[in-house]
């Protein structure tokens, strides 16, 4: 073989190992959720960590009962509630800022925290967002946080 053909073969065998990966674990490869606080506010995203590319973003206070939720993704329930008077505009996509309320009890949001699975829907139509390994402990430490636990 040529000394092309091994560095070639050898790539395409990463490529193939990281697509296989990729297609088991259901998540893009450097996407996830991510807990940050400002303030008293926590904030549980999904996008790439360290960055503004965020696909849905979950915010709330200790104790209330209600979170707010941003992005081109929303939590795929009956009860999440688009808040109307926002006209907001996005600084990223200059588009406006879709906002709506959801329960912290909401299923979507509970079978996130119990089974790391969250249905969604965008404009590409209904999907979903999972939680393995530290998005797990980030969504807990979201739900905790909420709920007045302050983990």
């Amino acid at each position: 073989m040529s000394k092309f053909a091994i560095p070639a073969l050898a790539a395409l065998g990463l490529i193939a190992a990281s697509a296989q990966s990729q297609a088991e674990s259901r998540q893009p490869v450097g996407l996830g959720w991510h807990l940050s606080r400002e303030g008293e506010m926590a904030k549980l995203a999904y996008g790439l960590a360290n960055s503004d590319q965020l696909a849905l973003m979950i915010m709330c206070r200790p104790g209330q009962a209600h979170a707010v939720v941003y992005g081109d993704m929303a939590p795929a329930s009956r009860r999440l509630t688009p808040v109307s008077a926002n006209n907001a505009i996005d600084p990223l996509s200059g588009g406006l800022v879709q906002e709506s309320r959801i329960r912290l009890d909401d299923p979507a949001l509970r079978r996130l925290a119990r089974e790391g699975k969250m249905p969604v829907v965008s404009d590409a139509g209904r999907s979903e967002l999972r939680a393995v390994g530290q998005d797990r402990r980030a969504v807990a430490g979201f739900m905790s946080y909420c709920s007045g636990g302050r983990a």
